[in-house]
């Protein structure tokens, strides 16, 4: 039985391998029953055959080309080359266009000029983030009115303002861009009066008097 097993094995051809992956060697056991050394010959076959197959290389799928990001060119500008890109945005100044309006907030002036675009704002020939300091609250001033109308990503709003500090320049702009939207369409008007935008706060700090610490504070009264 041995020898007619050996004599089978002999006129059986493997496949091929690569140098890096040598064909492993056949240990054959026959036990004294023909049924198991059938079954053990079987396993050593297959256990031959899926060793010497050479690995297969998956290739891996090209990375899919996104979406290309448009980086705006206004984005990296800073410095003069900004100031430059804002006045020639603005042909012929503040004054010459088309869409103004003025915003006011205790002793501060913003001029608002508002033009189509992706809805950056520019402070003073600055960008916004930079000038009013990375103030979210500050920030979040300048587009309240364009925010109510669904139009923070349709207009550019350009700023120039002085008076005052950081927050009432910030609010001041917020009347300026809510009073431009008006001039765009009669229409923005219902929204933005019902949402207060268009109310000028009056309210500023009532001046100091002589003798008194401060508007109304009193120096601290002695008896003796």
């Amino acid at each position: 039985m041995a020898l007619s097993l050996t004599t089978a094995f002999s006129h059986l051809s493997l496949p091929s391998t690569s140098k890096s992956h040598p064909l492993p060697l056949l240990h054959l056991r026959f036990p004294s029953s023909s049924s198991s050394s059938r079954r053990a010959a079987r396993l050593a076959l297959a256990a031959s055959a899926a060793s010497a197959a050479e690995p297969v290389e998956v290739e891996e799928a090209p990375a899919e080309d996104g979406a290309d990001e448009v980086v705006a060119v206004e984005d990296e500008l800073s410095g003069p080359a900004l100031r430059k890109y804002v006045k020639q945005r603005l042909p012929g100044g503040f004054a010459a266009q088309r869409i103004t309006a003025t915003g006011r907030r205790k002793t501060a002036i913003a001029r608002v000029v508002l033009q189509e675009g992706t809805g950056r704002v520019f402070i003073n020939f600055r960008d916004a983030k930079e000038y009013l300091q990375g103030n979210p609250m500050w920030m979040e001033y300048c587009k309240v009115p364009l925010v109510t109308l669904g139009f923070e990503n349709s207009y550019d709003v350009f700023v120039k303002v002085h008076g005052g500090g950081l927050s009432g320049q910030a609010q001041a702009i917020c009347l300026g861009v809510a009073r431009a939207l008006v001039k765009i369409s009669t229409a923005n008007k219902v929204t933005l009066r019902g949402e207060g935008l268009l109310t000028r706060d009056t309210r500023i700090v009532e001046r100091k008097k002589a003798g008194l610490k401060k508007a109304r504070k009193r120096p601290q009264f002695s008896k003796r």
